[in-house]
């Protein structure tokens, strides 16, 4: 491998990193965002509902934006404009003005969903390039780059840093890490908008009457909720399911994190070694174990082994998938922006509608609900398989 792959890599895993440190310093700031707009719970959710719409939108065009402008350009104004939106953010936060506040929140999400895509997309090039199995170990930068900014938003918090302080800064870092990053990336690949030739370019939208592709979705979507379920509503399950302080609570979420983060770091070597359907399978089987055992089990100790399970079955699904959409090289961004786009649907909708559910049976027992999606990704694991000569799946990994 030469140093310009290694340094690429490297590359990768730093806008990773950057887009689990901008996600986590917004998410852990929003006690004040509510509290300094005045807001009701009902209220607040419907601004978060608008800065998801923006990722919506986004997603399933992303492809299309990177076919015409290339990765870097891609990463690099997403990133630009989630900063500047955010900074118009916290400035609408600190004044106290909603009106300030709502135009650019659907902004958000647009850039960090192109922001993100990309990145992804630029990650299976390095992984091809590289000629094994690394991105699990780009998501554990984001998992990383989320628990860094959640601690450090731990500790501004409790200084009473106000938001418009701290999200400019923390947001102005990340571009900044993102800028520099970019300078590292592959020169070219399949995503450079003039790396494939006319003939055999196809409309992005294409991509979403691929039968592999659509169904590629479905396993990630089974892992993205499994992890966006335990991300929203971990803690309070465990608080309210075993009458405990939110101290236990937060050690359970982050017992979650650490789990799946490590599963992350070493299931890069598993996959290499027994193949993605292998791997998926196991990670499947063992994120229903673990929300089994947390669902049923009695003591709490229990429970926290169910969590530490399904941390680490919740960790493969969503990295190795990409890798799947990116098998044929030419046909990567579209297929790239099915999966993400139906991935993180799961991350947006369904912990509003587990929560939904939470209000009539509690929210340990609604987590029950994650099991179905789950299981349909164990069901649909064969077809990450990877691509033969001519799109046939193989066997055997890269």
């Amino acid at each position: 491998m030469d140093t310009a792959v290694r340094r690429a890599s490297l590359a990768v895993f730093a806008v990773f990193f950057a887009c689990g440190w901008a996600f986590a310093s917004w998410a852990a700031r929003l006690p004040a965002v509510r509290d300094g707009l005045g807001l009701r719970p009902d209220q607040m959710g419907v601004l978060l509902l608008i800065a998801s719409a923006g990722s919506l939108f986004a997603l399933p065009v992303s492809g299309l934006v990177v076919q015409r402008i290339g990765v870097r350009r891609t990463i690099g104004g997403g990133a630009v404009g989630y900063a500047v939106a955010m900074t118009l953010v916290a400035v609408g936060v600190h004044l106290g003005a909603l009106w300030l506040v709502v135009p650019p929140l659907p902004l958000l999400g647009v850039f960090v969903g192109i922001w993100d895509a990309a990145a992804n997309l630029e990650g299976t090039i390095v992984e091809q390039r590289m000629g094994r199995t690394v991105m699990p170990r780009y998501h554990a930068g984001f998992s990383l780059g989320s628990v860094t900014a959640a601690g450090v938003a731990a500790v501004l918090a409790g200084l009473h840093v106000p938001v418009v302080v701290h999200l400019p800064v923390a947001f102005g870092l990340a571009l900044v890490i993102v800028l520099l990053a970019l300078r590292w990336f592959v020169p070219e690949g399949p995503a450079a908008p003039d790396a494939q030739p006319p003939s055999e370019r196809r409309s992005v939208f294409a991509a979403w009457t691929e039968r592999r592709t659509v169904l590629v979705g479905l396993v990630v979507l089974g892992a993205a909720l499994a992890e966006g379920a335990a991300n929203d509503w971990l803690s309070l399950a465990v608080v309210d399911g075993f009458a405990t302080s939110d101290a236990i609570g937060a050690a359970g979420f982050g017992l979650f994190v650490a789990a799946m983060t490590g599963a992350r770091f070493v299931g890069t070597g598993f996959v290499d070694r027994w193949g993605r359907v292998t791997v998926l399978r196991a990670s499947a089987a063992s994120a229903l174990v673990g929300l089994a055992l947390f669902v049923l089990a009695g003591p709490l100790w229990l429970a926290l082994l169910g969590v530490t399970v399904w941390g680490v079955g919740a960790a493969l699904g969503f990295p190795v998938g990409m890798s799947a959409a990116a098998d044929d090289p030419g046909q990567a961004p579209a297929r790239v922006a099915v999966v993400a786009t139906v991935g993180y649907t799961a991350f947006l909708a369904g912990p509003p509608l587990l929560g939904l559910l939470a209000q009539h049976v509690g929210y340990r027992m609604a987590l029950v609900a994650v099991a179905l999606p789950v299981a349909v990704g164990l069901a649909l694991s064969q077809v990450v398989a990877p691509l033969g000569r001519g799109g046939a799946t193989g066997d055997t990994q890269r």
